[in-house]
């Protein structure tokens, strides 16, 4: 896998962590939170796009809409909190774009 895409998926997994902690109590991702999870990797696994461009501004949307609705909100829920949670991974990630 490339270092985009594993970089993606570290940050998918982050804000996941962030969202079902919150969210849904658990320690551990809840089963919801790791189907989604196995979701998002497969999906960055099979991405035809290198360099990978961020999935905002990419022309190919390859989430399902109900998964997409999903991610959409965990990255809005935890968005603003990888700046309290995870700092130095949250400015390596935006200078990073």
């Amino acid at each position: 896998m490339d270092k985009d895409i594993q970089a993606e998926l570290e940050t998918v997994k982050l804000m996941l962590g962030i969202y079902c902690r919150d969210k849904h109590g658990a320690r551990k991702l809840c089963p919801a939170c790791s189907e989604l999870l196995s979701y998002a990797s497969a999906r960055l696994a099979k991405c035809p796009h290198h360099p990978k461009p961020s999935c905002r501004n990419c022309a190919t949307h390859c989430y399902n809409p109900e998964n997409r609705a999903r991610i959409a909100e965990v990255m809005r829920y935890s968005g603003p909190r990888m700046l309290l949670r995870h700092p130095l991974y949250t400015l390596k990630h935006y200078l990073k774009k």
